[in-house]
């Protein structure tokens, strides 16, 4: 009778070790998704980061434009413009 009861018990162990083992590999698989959520967020931000890096040194650039005559003032207001159009569709894609 004892044999019995040992392998009883040993029986419930091995379930209780099947069931822990399969809620840590759905654990796994979350976390695992959570993970290139996360991956997928950090790219995203590093490349609107880069946008706006580029942004400022376009900007730099309109900046430092010699406004001497009206063809440089016309074209630096062309190039404000797309900047602020830029801008708009980065803030629309960023949300």
């Amino acid at each position: 009778m004892r044999v019995f009861d040992e392998l009883q018990r040993l029986e419930r162990l091995s379930e209780q070790v099947e069931q822990k083992v399969s809620r840590l590999e759905e654990e796994n698989i979350a976390l695992k998704n959570q993970l290139l959520e996360y991956q997928k967020k950090l790219s995203d931000q590093e490349e609107a980061l880069e946008d706006f890096k580029n942004q400022i040194k376009i900007s730099k650039i309109v900046r430092n434009i010699p406004v001497e005559n009206k063809a440089s003032a016309e074209l630096k207001g062309r190039i404000d413009d797309y900047i602020k159009e830029i801008d708009k569709i980065i803030t629309y894609l960023s949300e």
